[in-house]
């Protein structure tokens, strides 16, 4: 079943904005080290790369009906590749407690993300899915 549902457009001249005013400041508040990696990995498009995590930051905040308050902080909601080169999150600290809350006992988080940019604009979508956990006798 679906629990939450959110996106997010983000202006990817914002972000160079940002970069060129804070530079690391901005990145080191915003960006875990993964994402900080993947951008230096991109320099020719370093503000779409932290355009899209930063969409996908809010879009996930919005998901889970907080923004960002009650303890969920854009570094606790982190972009990474699954083997497959598919984006997911990683969830730490009020972030990664907001969603054990929202999940009903007896299931298990399942996020959807999808991210996309076309100059100047990036966007996010994340939909998160409750899934019943498997029991032993179901496995058969």
């Amino acid at each position: 079943m679906i629990i939450g549902t959110g996106s997010d457009l983000c202006n990817i001249e914002r972000i160079q904005n940002s970069l060129d005013r804070f530079g690391e400041r901005f990145e080191n508040r915003v960006f875990t080290e993964t994402e900080r990696a993947k951008a230096r990995r991109r320099p020719f498009t370093i503000a779409g790369t932290y355009a899209k995590r930063f969409a996908a930051k809010e879009a996930f905040s919005k998901a889970v009906g907080t923004g960002f308050r009650r303890g969920v902080f854009m570094k606790d909601i982190g972009v990474s590749n699954k083997p497959s080169g598919a984006p997911t999150l990683v969830l730490t600290g009020g972030a990664a407690k907001r969603l054990e809350e929202m999940i009903p006992a007896g299931h298990e988080a399942h996020i959807h993300l999808t991210l996309t940019d076309d100059h100047p604009w990036a966007q996010a979508f994340v939909i998160i899915e409750a899934i019943p956990n498997m029991g032993p006798a179901e496995l058969i």
